[in-house]
């Protein structure tokens, strides 16, 4: 998951809390009694947008957050809807203060590749899987 973010954000957005909120999210996910998310494969980060344009450009106070999740193939609609949800409920929560008092934009979208199109080298897995 990446967030992108303006970085008028940047003092107050607690990025690193956010991601670790999202992370904890993705790996405590269960449908139908199942994992959605091996937390060898979940990772969140944040990255700042030095320049940026919301709407004219007229409120100088205004601040947007894009979250892209690319996630592999195969996950059921009802994984993909509650993963979406829950991770889309934890940014409106963590960015309530600062949508009461300026403009802010948020948003959240889903991205499902091909497992053909990638290339993986990751340990991560075995290693969450020591006893």
């Amino acid at each position: 998951m990446t967030l992108e973010y303006s970085a008028n954000l940047r003092n107050e957005g607690r990025f690193g809390e956010l991601c670790g909120k999202l992370a904890r999210c993705m790996t405590a996910l269960r449908v139908e009694g199942a994992a959605v998310f091996p937390p060898g494969g979940v990772r969140v980060r944040a990255i700042a947008c030095e320049e940026y344009c919301i709407a004219d450009g007229t409120l100088s106070d205004a601040g947007f957050v894009h979250a892209i999740l690319k996630i592999g193939a195969g996950r059921s609609d009802a994984a993909k809807q509650a993963t979406c949800t829950g991770l889309f409920d934890i940014m409106k929560a963590h960015f309530a203060e600062q949508f009461a008092k300026q403009g802010l934009a948020l948003s959240l979208e889903l991205n499902e590749f091909s497992e053909a199109g990638t290339l993986k080298h990751n340990n991560l897995h075995a290693r969450f899987k020591k006893p």
